[in-house]
């Protein structure tokens, strides 16, 4: 659709409805400069909190808490 057809059939619309696909097109103008805005998140790539996260040695062992159901 071109330009110039779009203008035509908006032309041959009443004010109230020219008046709503204004406010249409500044919806879908406002939309796609939100899109542009958001920066791209990096990819996360597998290892990369490699070094970052540490368990306790004792992990594994049993808690103190626990050791009257033991």
């Amino acid at each position: 659709m071109t330009t110039l057809s779009l203008y035509k059939k908006i032309e041959n619309l009443s004010p109230a409805l020219r008046k709503e696909a204004e406010d249409f097109i500044e919806f879908l103008l406002d939309k796609t400069k939100k899109k542009e805005k958001t920066p791209k998140k990096p990819k996360k790539t597998f290892g990369s909190l490699k070094g970052k996260v540490s368990l306790s040695e004792d992990f594994d062992s049993p808690l103190e808490d626990f050791k009257d159901y033991m």
